[in-house]
């Protein structure tokens, strides 16, 4: 086998000229725009805000902006809180094959370095895909073992980061694969942070994104890494999953049609291994009209972590509500639908809303957990107090690259999320900007907030 860290870097270093098609400029456009779609309302929660706050007396000079303050600083600075900020409402991309939300670690890192060198918008996208690639296939390697007990997109998105940052830089194979080596031992996030309580899951892409942005400026300055670390007998692999990692897997189709294609963008603002359980109840009630009095029970049958990581009966938070399936279906069948009102305070404490989770029930469904991570799909079954069952077989989620989100769907989903935070004319401003614009996003005034320029 060769070397895949080498492998992935001279890959990498290939994007720095590489001309951009319509279709793939679309493509990387469009995980911009999702991205600040998922951003900008994370800009004014914790953890962003308060680790803006703990930040704010060593932010120093600099270009890059940090979305959650507007203020200009370095780098490094704006990619850890805005990679934080990005996480924030779970409403992030995926790539499915990796169990990863590419963007918040890969796009906070790259547009800071985009920023901070005064690079072009076709520069910024090129960057963007290399980080997409690299991070994505790295994810496939080790998966699914890794998610036992490592969250992919702190983990890998380490990765990503330092793949974007150190192409904006114009680094050669040699040097990104030292990058690579390096973002390696930095790489982590616990599936512990998820499963608990606490504020730190956000962190991990935006550790991410600082920890790849820090490699990559590493390696420009000639710092070396270990470069059989990736699928060495006591390499990253080796380490994070079951075996050495699946590396002609994951490498396979390398140099075809880049992974930024076949994105998942989020439908729902909560964990992903809900998705599909939530788009069956949904279809179901379309189909036979029920509401929430209707129902007698629900039971979803799901893929293993559908069961390990969002079997949460008895949410007592807004993040444990947002890996709930008990709150997720409740709330849908109640609000019509899992964004953002979902986890208002109002709807978190909401009487009717907790009484019909109990309604709710979560197994692993074999076959199903046989298909994960290349399919994502729920059995679900409505009984109704009349007696009446109804039955679904979701085989994807919508958004997924076989159900994608259409321009006009992902459009709408960028002003529900970003309207509220900037403003309905500012969004509009910029998502023209994003998505047919040359030159590089610049500051974004949150609403009621005094940023700098």
């Amino acid at each position: 086998m060769s070397n895949p860290l080498l492998r992935l870097a001279g890959h990498a270093a290939g994007w720095r000229g590489r001309p951009l098609t319509p279709e793939l400029e679309h493509h990387a456009r469009r995980a911009l725009l999702d991205w600040f779609a998922a951003l900008l309302p994370g800009c004014s929660r914790p953890p962003a805000t308060l680790l803006a706050a703990a930040l704010a007396g060593e932010r120093g000079a600099g270009r890059a902006i940090c979305y959650v303050d507007g203020s200009r600083g370095p780098l490094r600075h704006a990619a850890l809180i805005n990679g934080t900020a990005s996480h924030v409402v779970e409403f992030d991309d995926i790539y499915r094959d990796a169990g990863y939300h590419p963007a918040c670690p890969t796009i906070s890192a790259a547009l800071a370095a985009a920023q901070s060198l005064g690079a072009s918008m076709p520069e910024l996208l090129r960057a963007i895909i290399a980080g997409y690639e690299v991070g994505s296939r790295i994810g496939m390697a080790v998966q699914p073992s890794h998610y036992r007990y490592w969250h992919t997109t702190g983990t890998v998105g380490t990765f990503g980061a330092a793949t974007a940052v150190a192409v904006l830089m114009g680094q050669d194979a040699t040097r990104i694969a030292h990058a690579l080596a390096t973002a390696a031992t930095m790489a982590s996030g616990l599936q512990g942070a998820i499963q608990g309580e606490g504020m730190s899951k956000p962190l991990h892409p935006g550790h991410a994104a600082e920890a790849g942005a820090l490699a990559a400026m590493a390696a420009a300055q000639g710092m070396t890494g270990a470069l059989d670390v990736l699928h060495g007998p006591a390499g990253f692999a080796a380490a994070t999953s079951e075996d050495t990692g699946k590396w002609e897997k994951a490498l396979e189709g390398l140099d075809g049609l880049p992974v930024i294609t076949a994105i998942t963008f989020k439908n729902h603002g909560c964990c992903g291994h809900i998705f599909a359980a939530l788009d069956a109840v949904g279809e179901l009630r379309n189909a036979h009209g029920f509401t929430a009095a209707d129902v007698a029970r629900i039971h979803v049958a799901g893929y293993t972590q559908t069961k390990t990581l969002c079997d949460r009966p008895e949410p007592r938070t807004e993040a444990d509500a947002r890996f709930s399936v008990q709150y997720c279906v409740s709330a849908l069948l109640h609000l019509g639908g899992v964004r953002l009102a979902a986890f208002a305070p109002e709807s978190l404490s909401s009487p009717a809303i907790r009484a019909d989770m109990g309604k709710v029930s979560v197994s692993i469904d074999p076959d199903l957990a046989d298909a994960y991570p290349g399919r994502r799909a729920a059995r679900v079954s409505v009984t109704l107090l009349d007696g009446t069952v109804l039955e679904r077989l979701q085989p994807t989620r919508k958004g997924d690259p076989d159900a994608p989100l259409s321009d006009a769907e992902l459009s709408a989903k960028f002003h529900e999320l970003a309207g509220p935070a900037i403003g309905a004319e500012a969004a509009a401003r910029l998502e023209q900007a994003l998505l047919r614009g040359q030159a590089l996003p610049g500051p974004v005034p949150l609403l009621g907030h005094a940023q700098a320029a």
